[in-house]
């Protein structure tokens, strides 16, 4: 990184020393001479008892930031609309402990837009943390009703309980950290933590956030 003034930070994928990796790349960038960093978070990382557990990195890594002297802004996406098709199993069943709580999904191309216009116009942006989501908050149920129309398939949501999210995923054998994060990412809807909309990604665009059913009848989803 060195002779570079602003970087865009993605956060890496799902790993148990990811707030390592992520605290490690701060200090090499600081270490550069980097003057601003752009880094991609997620919702509730202002809080380190957030539902969801992977958001508790997200905490950990922007603490790091400030802490480090670095200019910074924090981009703090809501759960990814692209990833909704790739949610039901071959049994068109999406199943999870959300109850009827609601989301307020993001496009990814969305969010490469913000980035986009952030990065631009850095020195615009130091110390801000934008909450990005898309025009609406959906339920399961209205995700499922969408995806139905959209892929031409029956998709339905199957709310279950806490220990029945646990048990359906136990055949995965996945690390207890990991199932903790994919049963969490449920939960943390139904506590409400995902649902608030914002103006952020319209305002820093100039173009109106992406839903769900625009961006699946668009067919920009990677999945």
């Amino acid at each position: 990184m060195a002779g570079v003034d602003v970087a865009l930070m993605v956060s890496i994928g799902e790993t148990e020393d990811r707030v390592a990796q992520h605290t490690a790349f701060v200090d090499g960038a600081v270490a550069a001479g980097v003057r601003h960093l752009v880094y991609t978070s997620f919702v509730g990382a202002d809080s380190p008892d957030a539902t969801f557990t992977l958001v508790r990195h997200h905490w950990a890594t922007e603490q790091h930031i400030k802490a480090s002297g670095i200019s910074y802004t924090f981009l703090r996406d809501n759960l990814y609309a692209d990833f909704f098709p790739a949610m039901a199993g071959d049994d068109g069943v999406i199943a999870g402990p959300a109850g009827d709580g609601r989301a307020a999904v993001v496009a990814q191309d969305d969010i490469a837009d913000v980035a986009a216009a952030v990065l631009a116009r850095a020195g615009e942006h130091e110390g801000a943390a934008y909450e990005l989501t898309g025009p609406e908050a959906i339920t399961f149920h209205e995700a499922a009703a969408i995806l139905s129309r959209a892929l031409g398939r029956d998709i339905r949501y199957r709310p279950e309980t806490l220990e029945e999210a646990y048990a359906s995923r136990a055949a995965y054998n996945a690390p207890g950290w990991q199932v903790d994060a994919w049963v969490s990412t449920y939960t943390a809807i139904a506590a409400g933590e995902m649902q608030r909309v914002t103006d952020d990604v319209p305002r820093l665009t100039g173009h109106p956030a992406t839903s769900l059913e625009q961006l699946l009848s668009a067919g920009r989803t990677a999945y």
